[in-house]
């Protein structure tokens, strides 16, 4: 296995020998965290086996046969690895337009970690299109998504509610909810909302 000049050892490495020797088979996500040593990070880990070193592990969004939680090494045929050159300029531009929220979940940046309370929510660039698909770096093909969604853990994107219902769910809200929408929604679009003329 060609690992690089020192980088022998490590979760990433101890997966990548867990799949490799089980090629073919069907692999539940518990069985490839005890394989890392029980690394909280082997979500992570499995991703940067598939961007940065190019092992074509598919999940069930690659494939309709695979559940969320499974994964599989068809081949140790590697693609080209794809690099990480999403300027900082881009992603402080997506994180502010998408509002420092996810756009699968809704969670925004700061708030409790739905399977870690003890955790905050991170946010991370997702493609749209993915980069293996033909997808670019760009700011029309990335948006806000947190660790959960990135890593599959939510495995689900509920729908945006429309503005009626979106509207009739604040009006039915408290007023000190009402005016915490409002204060975060003159917040978000301090920026780019015309200034009243005096």
């Amino acid at each position: 296995m060609d690992r690089g000049e020192g980088e022998k050892t490590g979760a990433k490495w101890r997966i990548l020998e867990f799949l490799l020797a089980n090629m073919g088979r069907v692999i539940d996500g518990n069985e490839i965290r005890e394989a890392s040593g029980n690394t909280s990070e082997w979500a992570r880990r499995v991703r940067e086996l598939r961007t940065e070193e190019g092992y074509q592990i598919l999940t069930h969004h690659d494939r309709r046969d695979l559940k969320p939680g499974q994964y599989l090494l068809e081949t140790d045929k590697r693609l080209p690895a794809f690099a990480r050159d999403i300027s900082k300029e881009t992603r402080a531009y997506v994180l502010e337009r998408n509002g420092y929220t996810c756009q699968m979940c809704g969670l925004a940046a700061g708030d409790p970690d739905p399977f870690d309370p003890s955790r905050k929510v991170r946010l991370t660039m997702g493609h749209i299109i993915d980069k293996s698909k033909g997808g670019a770096d760009t700011p029309e093909n990335l948006r806000a998504i947190c660790a959960n969604c990135n890593e599959g853990l939510q495995n689900i994107a509920p729908p945006k509610p429309d503005r009626i219902h979106l509207l009739a769910q604040i009006r039915r809200a408290t007023i000190e909810d009402q005016l915490a929408v409002l204060e975060w929604l003159e917040t978000k679009y301090a920026k780019i909302r015309p200034k009243s003329q005096s």
